[in-house]
């Protein structure tokens, strides 16, 4: 049976975003600061490389009891005993994920254009992420920018949980919310913060406002 999706503010990892710093550490800052899920994505890593940050990342989230997603790696989300698994359209699917790990607390699936969502992948997903909401350095091969009115049309289609990424930060953090998504994700305006606590509690301030 799955869990209420009752996550708000959803960090997705980037070493290199972290401009120099420890990712642990970076993560645990966005944590104290209102992250309440962390998804791992290493898309060039070696998988024993991989296994080693996710293991190590586990063990701090564990402490604050925030659940772990790994991207688009079944073997490491396996192995590292994470919470769940969040793929794309052209990763594994959720059909091959359900069949392999039938006890997969969270799975995500991002959802890039509207057919999508007429799908069994998209049927047997725990939550839909639109992706990008808005333009990003960060997602280069985007094929819907869904912006506020996506986000709208999405909601009115499916009861499922909405998670929205791309360039989200406190300053439109409540009119994505109220848009129709229920989790915001963040990347760079977290990771990339002078300081990752800070800016993780001036969105959750603002999805909490929201609400």
């Amino acid at each position: 049976m799955q869990l209420p999706f009752k996550y708000r503010l959803y960090l997705v990892t980037d070493e290199a975003a972290c401009l120099g710093r420890d990712l642990n550490q970076v993560v645990e800052a966005a944590v104290l600061g209102g992250v309440d899920l962390v998804q791992i994505r290493e898309k060039n890593l070696a998988e024993k490389e991989f296994l080693t940050k996710s293991l190590k990342l586990k063990e701090m989230l564990d402490r604050y009891g925030v659940p772990l997603i790994v991207n688009d790696n079944l073997p490491v989300a396996l192995q590292s005993q994470a919470a769940g698994i969040h793929v794309g359209n052209q990763d594994i699917s959720p059909e091959i994920i359900v069949q392999q790990w039938p006890a997969c607390g969270i799975l995500g699936y991002s959802l890039e254009y509207e057919k999508q969502l007429q799908t069994k992948n998209a049927e047997l997903a725990h939550y839909l992420a639109l992706s990008p909401v808005f333009a990003t350095p960060t997602k280069t091969n985007t094929i819907t920018e869904w912006g506020l009115t996506g986000i709208n049309k999405i909601r009115r289609l499916t009861q499922k949980p909405l998670v929205a990424i791309g360039n989200i930060k406190a300053e439109n953090a409540r009119e994505v919310i109220q848009a129709g998504a229920d989790c915001l994700a963040v990347v760079s305006a977290i990771c990339s913060a002078p300081n990752p606590a800070m800016a993780a509690e001036k969105i959750r301030n603002a999805i909490e406002k929201a609400l």
